[in-house]
């Protein structure tokens, strides 16, 4: 896609000092206090700070979340973020490979988005696919480098929370759109001990969580079961956090034929 600076530039702020970034060359945003941050020419800027102790996906991860997600394996769910959605202005905080970025999008042209995520070949990926979609690499546990109330809609798809800063960039009206796992999601590829367990009652720790700063406006369960081939099994480990750990290992000799999809959508509004 085609750099728009601007338009990217209208999303950020100076990770050093807050102040708006704008501008400054071809390939250069700065601000009023004179830090100055490179834009790569595929439509995206790091603005990590330095000392990230977390990590980025992997190549062999977003290709595993490619035949996943592009596959149509979580379409049910990429309609109900859509369907979540409100406004123009749509941050995706963890965004990967952007799949569920461009379902909040739409046919709106109106829609613009920031894909945000913390591995620069995943934000690369998010901005290739959509030509409505900038770039961010940032980490989601540090102060964001996004200006205040310029979302309409922050989406938190599988990824991790920073509930306070989602409050900052939310437009006063705009809403939070948060996807997260039940007990029961992809179960028997857990009982087979090939992914990681999933702590119980996921929705209502981020309910409990988000209770000072947000009024839940809504709460979906999406669930149905999905007939697995080898490809897609060893996808569906491959692209998480169980790709990290020596479990996932076995996948490929799991003889698991289907799963089970089961995840909450909550649907949050700023107090």
């Amino acid at each position: 896609m085609a750099l728009d600076l601007p338009r990217l530039a209208a999303w950020l702020r100076c990770p050093v000092c807050a102040a708006d970034l704008v501008p400054v060359d071809r390939l250069t945003l700065g601000c009023a206090n004179g830090h100055r941050h490179d834009v790569n020419k595929r439509g995206f800027v790091s603005l990590l700070g330095p000392g990230s102790k977390h990590l980025g996906d992997t190549a062999e991860m977003l290709d595993a979340r490619d035949v996943v997600l592009e596959g149509g394996a979580y379409s049910p769910i990429a309609d109900a973020v859509a369907a979540a959605t409100t406004g123009v202005r749509i941050l995706d905080a963890g965004a990967g490979t952007g799949y569920y970025q461009r379902a909040a999008l739409g046919a709106d042209p109106a829609r613009s988005g920031l894909a945000m995520d913390l591995s620069p070949q995943a934000v690369a990926r998010a901005v290739r696919a959509s030509d409505r979609t900038d770039g961010l690499v940032a980490d989601t546990w540090s102060p964001l480098p996004v200006r205040s109330a310029v979302a309409d809609t922050v989406l938190d798809v599988f990824a991790p929370r920073n509930l306070p800063e989602f409050h900052r960039v939310l437009a006063p009206d705009g809403v939070l759109v948060v996807v997260v796992p039940r007990a029961d999601h992809l179960g028997s590829l857990r009982a087979a001990g090939t992914m990681l367990d999933i702590p119980g009652d996921k929705a209502d720790d981020v309910v409990r969580a988000a209770e000072p700063l947000y009024a839940l406006l809504s709460r979906e369960s999406v669930a149905y079961d999905l007939a697995l081939t080898d490809a897609l099994r060893r996808s569906l480990v491959g692209m998480g956090p169980s790709a990290r750990h020596a479990a996932s290992a076995t996948a490929a000799s799991t003889p698991v034929d289907a799963t089970r999809v089961s995840v909450d959508v909550l649907r949050l509004t700023r107090r």
